[in-house]
């Protein structure tokens, strides 16, 4: 557990000097160079008494009890609640944000006087929560507190789920996953122009950590692309991404297409159509991917859970429902004996 040096502050590790004024944050691939007093991009780390510090710890802005469909994980115990919490900032910089009232905030009033991990953790199990998602803003930036959260919810047997774009460096990155049980990471686009001009931050950083999650950890990975029209919704940039989802990561990997709605910097923008996230679905099962979903929208047909043998449906969803589940007690299709990819009660 770190121990607070004063109310909501924490010492990190993940920094070094870099001369007799300024001090170089090593979470994030922006590594801020901070004099005395300066905040990073995130907000929430700052240069402290020539320390970084992690300005947010046992400090929420809000907390939710939600269906886990809503994270969204489809494959990792449907149907159970996940109780949510995040804080103030985000080490990346979208234009599009969809939670830019939370990550975006400057301000820490928004903050809740207390969260503390014990009360977190005991809190979900008492609310009958199956697990503990850190969302809402990027949970990578309060590492220190996501980890000592986790570690709680591990002593009273509630799982952890990072909702995070994984835009994080190694060894932070090891240390962050360390305690997750799953995980759905935001990949953004397939584009590194993309990435550079909308977000501030590199492709090649988010697919690294995707690399890393599925070759060197046992957690289940679900992906999220938030489509915007005539930003990332091309045949050949979902083709592309597809294809390096199916030969870097694997065909089980689920994948879920979800609608932007104007926000934040990007109000010129339309809704998306869910003719696009339907397009988008097609365009990854025919590519290989054997989950994929829609999302945002309603589409029985698309946020079902199909058989990958005999396509019959196994998971039947309207919007964050479940209507009917089939799956065996074997997490298998009671229709061909077909195991379906996941983690199921």
């Amino acid at each position: 557990m770190y121990r607070e040096i004063s109310p909501g502050v924490v010492n990190t590790q993940y920094w070094h000097p870099i001369d007799d004024k300024r001090i170089q944050c090593d979470l994030c691939p922006h590594f801020c160079q901070l004099k005395e007093g300066q905040r990073g991009l995130c907000f929430i780390r700052a240069n402290q008494n020539a320390k970084v510090v992690l300005t947010s710890y046992g400090r929420s802005s809000g907390f939710c009890v939600d269906p886990i469909e809503k994270k969204p994980l489809n494959h990792f115990f449907p149907g159970s609640s996940i109780f949510s919490f995040g804080t103030a900032g985000c080490n990346l910089s979208c234009k599009f944000c969809q939670n830019w009232d939370m990550s975006k905030s400057r301000e820490m009033d928004i903050l809740a006087a207390r969260a503390g991990p014990e009360e977190l953790a005991k809190t979900a199990l008492q609310r009958g929560c199956r697990s503990m998602a850190y969302t809402y803003n990027d949970p990578v930036i309060f590492l220190e507190y996501a980890v000592d959260v986790a570690q709680a919810c591990a002593e009273v047997g509630v799982h952890s789920v990072a909702v995070s774009a994984a835009y994080i460096n190694s060894p932070a990155r090891e240390d962050f996953f360390r305690y997750m049980q799953a995980a759905n990471i935001d990949l953004k686009a397939f584009s590194e122009t993309f990435y550079r001009r909308l977000t501030g931050g590199h492709l090649q950083v988010v697919l690294d950590s995707l690399e890393y999650l599925v070759k060197e950890t046992q957690i289940w990975l679900e992906l999220t692309c938030l489509l915007i029209p005539g930003e990332n919704d091309t045949d050949a940039e979902l083709e592309a991404m597809t294809q390096w989802i199916v030969e870097h990561l694997g065909n089980h990997i689920p994948i879920h297409f979800t609608a932007f709605h104007p926000a934040w910097k990007m109000t010129d923008k339309p809704r998306t159509p869910l003719a696009t996230l339907q397009k988008a679905r097609n365009i990854a099962l025919a590519g290989g991917l054997l989950y994929a979903y829609t999302g945002n929208v309603r589409d029985i047909t698309g946020s079902t859970t199909w058989c990958t043998h005999c396509n019959r449906a196994l998971i039947v969803r309207d919007g964050y429902s479940i209507v009917h589940n089939h799956l065996t007690s074997q997490s298998c299709c009671p229709y061909c004996g077909t195991q379906c990819a996941g983690i199921f009660s």
